[in-house]
């Protein structure tokens, strides 16, 4: 796999994810707040298409999983037998000269892999040679020391250490909390799952690379309980599964890579993990973790709560507490890997012929340039536009917006009247949007439009009557 995806720069691609709204910088009236974003009507379209996707292949698909929707805010002491509040720690180092603040790890990522000597734990205990601030060069780098990520709030009126709690940094421990409930109502039988999609919050050092390192981002997370022994199995599964759905998605093989942790990077309760990394523009990232965690959550929460967190086996008649196998993914990431994967220039011809764009080159003569993001439909924010020829005929738009009607009982459509036909499919190739269908004179008369595609242009007559399955069956 390469180090990064397609020669898009991050810098266009956030130019365009904010002309054509699908993410906006939070608060940008009152200069932005780093690490927060907001996702516009095209952005919160994706990610929804991408929550709902997700939620078919893991929960709706299947007789051995179901959902939760927890709080973001529990009882403090959830957090205390997770180990976040001791152990949910990054190193970070301050430069003395710029006083600007910075991930201890991030600097290794700056020196490169040769510099890595010693396990991770050892890493994050000093700095690493020749180590230089990332943002003035300066080599007036203080030690690594600890910087919890939890977000701090208080519940109630007073602000005292009594009424601390925490805006929660994952979204797994609310279903570890939940276990017995869920168990006694679900009449689930272990190997099961819990899955659920929500807000987290990480007080971040230093949020980067667009939305790709956010203090507040989207989880959808597994928890899959099996009986110990079955670990290896289960976690081995997970990972092709999970890799079969990116594909599914429309990130392809090339672009991924399972990385699979050595014994001295894993969690001291972990028996496996592996990451699916993704190349963006800015080097190889993970998008999905997915580990074998064992029972360290479940035995946590049984020792600080006093509550059992066993499971009876009726077939073994045997009692145990289950281990998980925990798959764990960022919307926002996924997200961003699609727009990275999608993005694309192309110098189209007055034939239709469709030529890669040289970067920082003009079109050869008789070309022209789009820009493109090539979503797979299952993904793409707006399935189907609907264009009447002319504006000024209302028979034409009378046509057309019935169809429209009729379609967006069944997908997001966009309605488009204003503007030359051809400007109108540049704007929708550039949101990604598979399918243009445009109502015009024949239509009238014989009750066919022409059904456009985003990435050939190749356009052909289809009746109108039978649209709706001709488009369910290139949807999906």
């Amino acid at each position: 796999m390469t180090n990064t995806s397609s020669s898009v720069s991050l810098e266009a691609l956030a130019s365009l994810c904010k002309r054509r709204g699908f993410i906006f910088q939070t608060s940008e009236i009152y200069g932005g707040l780093n690490g927060f974003w907001d996702y516009g009507p095209l952005g919160c379209e994706l990610k929804r298409n991408i929550k709902q996707l997700w939620w078919r292949h893991i929960v709706q698909s299947r007789d051995d999983v179901v959902g939760l929707d927890s709080a973001i805010i529990m009882h403090p002491r959830v957090w205390e037998a997770s180990g976040h509040v001791q152990g949910f720690t990054d190193p970070m180092v301050d430069c003395r000269a710029c006083k600007k603040r910075f991930r201890a790890d991030q600097l290794y990522e700056e020196v490169g892999p040769e510099h890595e000597t010693g396990s991770a734990a050892e890493r994050q205990l000093r700095l690493p040679a020749g180590a230089k601030c990332p943002a003035c060069g300066a080599q007036e780098l203080t030690e690594p020391r600890a910087f919890n990520l939890m977000f701090k709030t208080f519940v109630g009126p007073v602000e005292e250490e009594s009424a601390v709690a925490y805006l929660r940094p994952e979204t797994a421990q609310g279903i570890f909390a939940q276990f017995g409930n869920i168990l006694a109502v679900s009449r689930q039988k272990v190997p099961f799952g819990i899955a659920q999609i929500g807000k987290a919050f990480r007080n971040e050092i230093n949020p980067r690379n667009f939305t790709f390192r956010s203090r507040e981002f989207e989880q959808m997370e597994l928890e899959f309980f099996v009986k110990p022994g079955t670990d290896a199995e289960w976690h081995a599964y997970w990972v092709a599964e999970r890799l079969k759905w990116y594909e599914s998605i429309g990130l392809p093989a090339s672009s991924l890579q399972p990385y699979v942790y050595r014994k001295d990077e894993l969690a001291h309760y972990a028996g496996a993990c592996t990451d699916i990394m993704y190349a963006f523009p800015f080097g190889v990232q993970e998008l999905e973790g997915i580990a074998a965690r064992g029972a360290f959550d479940l035995s946590r929460h049984q020792e600080f709560s006093g509550k059992s967190m066993e499971y009876f086996d009726p077939d073994t008649q045997e009692k145990f507490v289950p281990h998980v196998v925990e798959p764990s993914a960022g919307v926002d990431r996924i997200a961003l890997a699609l727009l990275c994967n999608a993005y694309r220039e192309e110098w189209i011809g007055k034939d239709g012929q469709i030529l890669p764009a040289e970067p920082n080159t003009p079109p050869p003569e008789g070309f022209e340039m789009r820009t493109v993001l090539g979503f797979a439909p299952c993904v793409a924010p707006i399935k189907v536009a609907v264009f009447p020829l002319l504006k000024n005929k209302p028979e034409l738009v009378q046509a057309a917006r019935q169809i429209f009607e009729t379609l967006r009982r069944r997908w997001m459509c966009f309605w488009d009247q204003t503007g030359a036909i051809g400007r109108r499919y540049r704007r929708q190739d550039e949101i990604g949007t598979p399918f243009g269908i445009t109502v015009d004179f024949q239509t009238l008369s014989d009750q066919t439009v022409t059904l456009r595609e985003r990435d050939s242009m190749r356009q052909e007559r289809v009746s109108v009557g039978r649209l709706r399955e001709e488009l369910e069956n290139r949807i999906g």
